[in-house]
């Protein structure tokens, strides 16, 4: 999923606000807990979307979805999102928190798509590109697989990406074939 910078902000606000309160861990499971429900349940991401419903009846609706599951602090949390008219970043800001606090803990997210699923030593160069951009950090390599990129990988690491995929190569020449750098002389 793709993160609006938006939700880091929520994100960083609310882990802010833990752990100044003592309470990282319960708002950490908390945010967990909202984006396990956000992901099963499409609907609730569709009621969080809608112009139509007004932000008091969705308020009351995560009200009832959380009621005693989750603590005041987040709770609370959710009802400025919803005052803002942000609640649809809801999903997006409980995956950021937990992007943040793995970082808080010294933990680096290195998502790696290729084409064809990766071999131990394409792991090991991976990981060892991790290591050498966050020296002194625990790597937490993810793997996908994507056949539409032909050939080559992408690497995600934290909040860059290397892209050498084929595709990606492709589409470049297509670019660059598409310019017509030819001038007829007159």
């Amino acid at each position: 999923m793709n993160i609006a910078p938006v939700a880091y902000r929520y994100a960083r606000s609310l882990m802010q606000l833990a752990i100044e309160q003592g309470q990282l861990a319960a708002v950490q499971e908390d945010m967990r807990l909202i984006a396990e429900v956000c992901e099963e349940n499409r609907e609730l991401i569709v009621v969080l979307k809608s112009p139509v419903i007004k932000g008091d009846k969705k308020d009351r609706i995560l009200d009832r979805i959380f009621a005693g599951k989750i603590g005041q602090m987040t709770n609370s949390f959710m009802g400025i999102m919803v005052r803002k008219g942000r609640e649809a970043l809801l999903p997006q800001v409980a995956e950021a928190f937990d992007e943040i606090r793995k970082q808080y803990d010294g933990v680096v997210t290195c998502v790696v798509t290729s084409a064809v699923a990766l071999d131990d030593a394409a792991r090991k160069k991976v990981a060892d590109l991790a290591a050498e951009k966050f020296p002194g950090k625990s790597i937490l390599l993810s793997e996908k697989v994507d056949p539409a990129l032909i050939g080559g990988v992408i690497i995600r690491i934290g909040d860059e990406q290397y892209d050498g995929s084929v595709s990606r190569q492709l589409n470049d020449l297509r670019r660059k074939f598409s310019e017509n750098p030819y001038i007829p002389e007159i």
